[in-house]
């Protein structure tokens, strides 16, 4: 039954998360959270995206923005490292709460820049945003649609989007995984969990792939939109106990 339930909630994260350009963890991570101790999570999430992601890659290979992705990986291969540490020595919950505050957040900032091109978006600007998404995956193992306000007013289009973004995070959870490897949190249970992950991912993304095709640009990026507040308002529902007295 727990492969079962696992396998379940992975395709369905992965199907949704190809139509609103990532978050299938928000959707995962609290399916894990029935069946295993919160600890184990990250890793186990670690393994299912590496997997899900190269299969989104190749799908998407020849729609990757590889300019962007050379300015993207050196923050992020440093953040992934130094998250991935700072997971063995510290439990964090409130990052989660402040995570979701700032995805709600980033909504206005994204309309703003929408509307003074001043604030556009370069190239540049993915380093340090690497580094910070990295960061805080390797702390709390899901950082949700973090960076899709950013990918959106850069310019990126549907399938660009898509691509590009699973190109990065590939990189993120292979430096993770190697990183949690030589930090001592990985066990054959924690791979065997992160494999069912990965196998209910195929259908998921295959599903999303084909759905892709049939959405208008405009209707994509209102459901990204729509999954960036969704995906803040359940990070601060899961930390309520935290802003509770």
């Amino acid at each position: 039954m727990t492969i079962i339930w696992l396998l379940g909630a992975s395709l369905v994260g992965w199907f949704f998360s190809s139509l609103a350009a990532g978050g299938s963890p928000l959707i995962i991570i609290p399916a894990i959270n029935f069946v295993m101790e919160a600890k184990q999570i990250p890793p186990i999430i670690t393994i299912g995206m590496l997997i899900g992601n190269s299969q989104r890659v190749g799908f998407y290979w020849k729609n990757i923005d590889w300019q962007l992705t050379a300015w993207y990986l050196p923050g992020a291969i440093i953040g992934a490292v130094t998250g991935a540490f700072l997971f063995t020595k510290l439990q964090l919950e409130w990052l989660s709460l402040l995570l979701g505050i700032f995805l709600i957040s980033s909504i206005f900032s994204y309309r703003l820049a929408e509307k003074l091109t001043v604030f556009q978006v370069k190239r540049w600007q993915f380093l340090p945003a690497g580094l910070i998404y990295a960061l805080l995956s390797g702390l709390i193992g899901s950082t949700g649609p973090i960076l899709n306000p950013l990918y959106l007013n850069y310019g990126l289009e549907k399938e660009q989007l898509l691509g590009t973004k699973s190109t990065n995070v590939l990189v993120v959870h292979i430096v993770k995984l190697i990183a949690y490897g030589i930090f001592g949190t990985l066990s054959l249970p924690i791979f065997g969990y992160g494999l069912i992950i990965g196998i209910g991912a195929f259908p998921g993304n295959w599903l999303g792939f084909k759905v892709l095709e049939k959405i208008e640009e405009q209707q994509f990026r209102k459901i990204v939109l729509a999954f960036v507040v969704m995906s803040g308002i359940m990070l601060i529902w899961e930390q309520r106990e935290l802003i509770t007295f």
